[in-house]
């Protein structure tokens, strides 16, 4: 199934099969062992069962050869039978290849089932998944979202492992320290939402004790946090005395005595591997196992590990020599038709050189073989162990390990091996002004990009500019680092591009994009000043046309995304001016238009206007090509922004249609981030207006889940917060709302942009709830501050005047009917259904006479029932009900609040 022979999973990394090193393993490890087999006794129980699955994670921990290997060896030998068994290893030198343990578990997997079979527990995601576990080549249309494609690799093992019931999975990787990132965030993501942290498959990971405990971001944290959510976890101890007599005397004779054991066990610290190497080398040299030969086992024990090693390599010749070299760079990679090519042998003397290194008990012994009629390819040459494949590497000279890192670029490039597989010795090797360097890394970038690796590309793009790249090209690989890290790492995304827009080699296209993309991060960043300073600089200096249109439109909407500005009003005016003789002729135009469109909406202009806007915006009532939800251009702001402002023009229809499809492409996509929760968002914000609260509730809940899997305090956090917090104190549930608002954080101080609806107003509806009518007055009139002097009066996107004057109306109504007719006329000129209705209800409370109110609230009534507002009828006709004494009227408004989700204790408040 791999399309590459780069990409092919290694051979299982622990032979299943007993040997020394295994039976020095496996003493004094029945805690161990036990705890394996119950834990594999409940995988299959479970899948028995048909319920929950009862899997999880088992970690042993251990110093260098204290017998992980080996453990897990016998762990495969007990489960085969009954589970599907899959194996990885971690390498020192494969770190940086992304996704390497993941290809070494799925792929074999998915070797088991036919192409259709495949494409089915792929679901539609395929073309997303694939390319990750090198099944398919990636494309380089678009870099793939890396939080759809790690979500889209978990959702794989969960229904590979539901495939696999009658055989359930278990996943045995060792030497988990040496894991690429993407791997144990792959991991992460599978087991993290787990309730009891029980799966579906058994996950058993081995890796060396942490030197230090890990700090910030990054894969030794992401394996501690697996560690933690682990079923059990154990640290192997180092043989006893006991334990390294009983192994000598398997493997020397019954003979062996006392004080020979006891010095074995004192050179060796009860290590199983080295006392098993010790004890070889012993038999080799038919050393007679008594106290008078003990005294030679600390020289022999010496040629074990570091110098000593690296000496008794160089006594078997320069060939083996040069081979053991070749494989420690090669990795996985270390065929013999490579091997060749690295060290110049040929494939006879390649041969020849291995039994050497093989006699030696350096490397295992690959052989050629027949499955049927079907000739095996000679597996990778492997090192006996990692302390072994650690001592090589590092006494390879310097100058000739990046040399070699070279040739091996060299020689995979030329056996067909992709960019990205010949990466990870491009990044090893001297920089040396070698553009051929340049283009590799920047070919390996794109894609690693496109299969979900941006921390990949962004090693490679950063190694390509140290090489140097030329003055021709240096502009370009700093857009393209900007480009790899670009919301991901926002912070670092605007350094690499106001680099890349100080220096020469950017022509007009790439400037509009970088300058472009530069907005968007300082905006991820809440520096929503600086990318309209950056939009504006740029478009001053840009002949017109499309691409200064472009720098126009991300000027003025995160102009109007801030919090706070100097002359709202006036940069209304401009943008208005700007867009007057538009028609929506090309995408540029439509996304103007579409901003004009939201800041007409903010400033509560008549709701016909914004609705025509919207609709100019849009081509057949979509998003026109290149302005879609996942166009990388012009980004989902855009029709993002179209569909609030029909949320608030009282048309939800259209709105759900675009929420809806925002949902969908990202689904598709992938990208199941924060664009996905954004758009879950939208969905809720839609049924908050229709008065729909429990679907809409639905939809922010899972925003919010989805926003948190992504990181904290983002903009879609807040957004999401505050519709939440609205629609459970519209529903009365306060405490709830109170809950929601604490845990994330939802108050001053207020971000630097806007939030969805206005902040404050929502806040201070929670605190009129909650009875902290001081607080909430305060609130609010620190609400009406920000906003009038912006010019901004839509009374249902921030309905601060509304409770403001419900707030006063007790303690100073004169000054709350005066907010309350001022309300009424920003209403008035907004036009919908739902503000005037609104307005009038609230006009309601200073009235005159009992008359006058029962007049204003049935205009109340009647416009809100002409609105899609539901919710907003039902506490309307309440009202009138209670003002009329109608018992019959009262009955059908509770009947109708409780059909929008309002609790029932509360429907008549």
């Amino acid at each position: 199934m791999p399309t590459d022979p780069e990409q092919s999973p290694p051979a299982t990394p622990f032979a299943p099969d007993a040997s020394d090193a295994d039976r020095g393993g496996l003493l004094e490890r029945g805690p161990e062992l036990a705890a394996a087999a119950h834990a594999v006794d409940e995988l299959v129980a479970g899948a028995t069962a048909g319920g929950p699955g009862r899997g999880g994670i088992l970690v042993y921990r251990g110093e260098p050869g204290i017998g992980k290997t080996a453990l897990l060896a016998e762990i495969h030998r007990t489960a085969r039978d009954r589970c599907t068994v899959l194996t990885a290893r971690g390498g020192e030198t494969l770190t940086s290849v992304p996704f390497h343990l993941t290809r070494q578990l799925l792929q074999p997997a998915l070797d088991g089932f036919g192409a259709d079979e495949v494409r089915k527990l792929f679901g539609d995601h395929f073309d997303l998944l694939a390319p990750a576990l090198g099944i398919a080549p990636p494309s380089s249309d678009a870099p793939a979202d890396p939080q759809g494609v790690l979500l889209g690799l978990a959702r794989l093992l969960d229904r590979l492992a539901d495939r696999l019931r009658d055989r359930p999975p278990v996943l045995l990787v060792d030497d988990v320290h040496w894991s690429d990132a993407e791997s144990l965030a792959w991991l992460d993501t599978f087991t993290r939402t787990r309730r009891d942290h029980r799966l579906p498959v058994l996950v058993v990971l081995a890796h060396r004790p942490f030197v230090r405990e890990p700090q910030g971001p990054g894969a030794p944290a992401t394996l501690a946090a697996l560690a933690d959510r682990a079923v059990l976890t154990l640290g192997l101890n180092a043989l006893t005395s006991g334990a390294t007599a009983e192994l000598a005397r398997d493997v020397l004779g019954g003979h062996a005595d006392e004080p020979f054991c006891r010095e074995l066990w004192t050179v060796t610290s009860g290590n199983p591997y080295e006392t098993v190497e010790l004890l070889a080398k012993a038999r080799d040299r038919m050393l007679e196992p008594v106290a008078g030969s003990a005294g030679q086992l600390r020289d022999l024990g010496a040629g074990s590990r570091g110098g000593g090693l690296v000496a008794r390599l160089e006594e078997l010749g320069s060939g083996p020599t040069r081979l053991a070299w070749a494989t420690a760079v090669l990795g996985t990679d270390s065929t013999p038709e490579l091997l060749a090519a690295l060290t110049g042998m040929s494939e006879k003397q390649v041969a020849e050189d291995t039994e050497l290194l093989r006699a030696a008990r350096i490397v295992t012994a690959p052989t050629n073989g027949r499955n049927g009629l079907a000739l095996v390819p000679v597996p990778p040459l492997e090192f006996t162990h990692p302390l072994i494949a650690t001592a090589v590497y590092g006494s390879v000279p310097a100058a000739m390990r990046t040399a070699m890192h070279g040739r091996a670029a060299w020689a995979l490039t030329q056996a067909g091996s992709g960019p990205a597989a010949v990466s990870r010795h491009l990044l090893e090797v001297h920089p040396d002004d070698d553009q051929d360097v340049v283009s590799g890394l920047r070919a390996a970038a794109v894609e690693h990009l496109a299969v979900g690796a941006p921390d990949a590309a962004r090693r490679c793009l950063e190694r390509a500019l140290i090489e140097p790249p030329g003055p021709d090209t240096y502009a370009r690989v700093l857009y393209e680092l900007g480009c790899s890290s670009l919301l991901t790492a926002p912070a670092a995304t605007v350094g690499h591009l106001r680099s890349a827009l100080d220096l020469p080699g950017l022509d007009d296209d790439l400037r509009i994009d970088a300058t472009f993309r530069l907005t968007q991060a300082l905006a991820h960043n809440n520096q929503l000043q600086e990318a309209a300073r950056a939009a504006a600089v740029e478009h001053a200096r840009t002949p017109p046309g499309t691409g200064r249109r472009r720098l126009q439109g991300a000027h003025f909407m995160y102009e109007g995304f801030q919090a706070a500005e100097a002359d709202g009003p006036d940069r209304s005016r401009r943008l208005a001016e700007l867009t007057a003789g538009f028609t929506g002729a090309d995408n540029s135009e439509r996304a103007l238009i579409t901003v004009r469109g939201f800041d007409a909406m903010m400033r509560g202009e008549p709701a016909a206007e914004v609705v025509r806007l919207c609709d100019l915006a849009l081509v057949d009532g979509a998003p026109a090509r290149g302005l879609s939800w996942t166009d990388q251009e012009w980004g989902f702001e855009i029709p993002s922004l179209t569909g609030i402002a029909y949320a608030f023009a009282d048309r939800p229809d259209r709105a759900e249609a675009l929420f809806t499809e925002a949902v969908r492409a990202f689904e598709i996509s992938g990208w199941s981030g924060a664009h996905l929760a954004f758009a879950r968002a939208l969905l809720g914000l839609v049924h908050r207006r229709r008065g729909n609260l429990p679907l809409a509730q639905h939809h922010l809940e899972e925003g919010l889940r989805l926003a948190d899997r992504v990181g904290d305090g983002l903009p879609v956090h807040w957004d999401t917060a505050c519709l939440l917090v609205d629609t459970l104190v519209a529903r009365g549930r306060t405490a709830e709302a109170r809950t929601v608002a604490d845990r994330y954080s939802f108050g001053p101080p207020w971000p630097g942009a806007i939030v969805l609806p206005d902040g404050p107003s929502v806040l201070g509806r929670l605190l009129l709830a909650e009875g902290r009518t001081e607080e909430a007055v305060s609130t609010l009139e620190g609400a009406a501050e920000a906003l009038t002097v912006r010019g901004r009066h839509h009374i249902v996107w921030a309905p601060w005047p509304l409770d403001l004057a419900r707030a006063l109306a007790p303690t100073d109504p004169e000054r709350g009917a005066r907010i309350a007719r001022e309300a009424h006329g920003h209403a008035e000129r907004l036009g919908t259904h739902t503000a005037l209705g609104e307005a009038f209800r609230c006009l309601a409370l200073f009235a005159d006479d009992p008359a006058e109110s029962r007049r204003l609230l049935e205009q109340a009534v009647e416009h809100l029932a002409a609105s899609p507002s539901r919710y907003e009828e039902a506490r309307a006709r309440l009202d009138l009900a209670h003002a009329t004494g109608d018992a019959t009227a009262l009955a059908e408004a509770a009947a109708l609040a409780a059909t929008c989700g309002v609790d029932p204790l509360t429907s008549e408040v």
